[in-house]
């Protein structure tokens, strides 16, 4: 029986200096120093002494919000590069009008890349469907993980047991700073995996 809480990255300086995110390595903002550090305080009193587990995408922006919500609950958080964003290849970490010459078209479908050398997002479900079958195989029951927009969208999916093929039809897509609580119910119950509550922005708040 598991109960994980993603957080999606607080506010990053891409998000305010008209860059492309992907797998650049952007810092927080200052505000999303702020808003990551209210999320510690406030999980911290939720899960009221409750041991926990971090996993941590590990650019900068996803790191730098574990840490600052770790620092609150006593934890240091695992670094994995299965976490990471989308890939946007040629456009990581450039600027949006730079990236409009290299634009290849939308992602209409699970096998399209924006972007020259990007990742589809058949591709993260890959990396991700085997990040969760290893945790879900690990014996600590309680899981903390901070990733990103798409990753945690992707993450969402895979969690309610859907196809890769869902992605066609629908999204389950979070905003900056948004946490999100899953858990696995008891096998007497069936052992459903469940969504309990999405992308609450409460946390970030004062």
């Amino acid at each position: 029986m598991k109960n994980i809480i993603t957080i999606q990255h607080t506010q990053s300086v891409h998000h305010v200096n008209g860059m492309i995110g992907g797998q650049g390595d952007w810092n927080l903002s200052e505000l999303g120093f702020e808003q990551a550090n209210r999320i510690g305080e406030n999980i911290a009193k939720e899960i009221d002494g409750s041991k926990y587990i971090m996993y941590s995408s590990d650019l900068l922006r996803a790191k730098q919000t574990a840490e600052n919500v770790g620092k609150h609950l006593g934890i240091e958080p695992i670094l994995t590069a299965a976490l990471r964003e989308i890939s946007c290849g040629a456009a990581n970490g450039v600027s949006k009008e730079e990236s409009r010459k290299i634009f290849q078209g939308p992602m209409k479908t699970i096998d399209d890349k924006s972007y020259p050398d990007a990742e589809s997002m058949r591709d993260v479900w890959n990396r991700l469907f085997e990040f969760l079958r290893e945790i879900m195989t690990r014996k600590e029951e309680n899981i903390i993980i901070v990733a990103h927009g798409i990753s945690l969208g992707i993450f969402n999916m895979l969690w309610l047991g859907l196809d890769v093929d869902v992605l066609n039809k629908c999204g389950m897509w979070g905003t900056s700073g948004g946490i999100t609580f899953m858990r696995e119910e008891a096998s007497e119950f069936g052992a459903k995996r469940v969504i309990s509550r999405f992308n609450d922005q409460s946390y970030s708040r004062k």
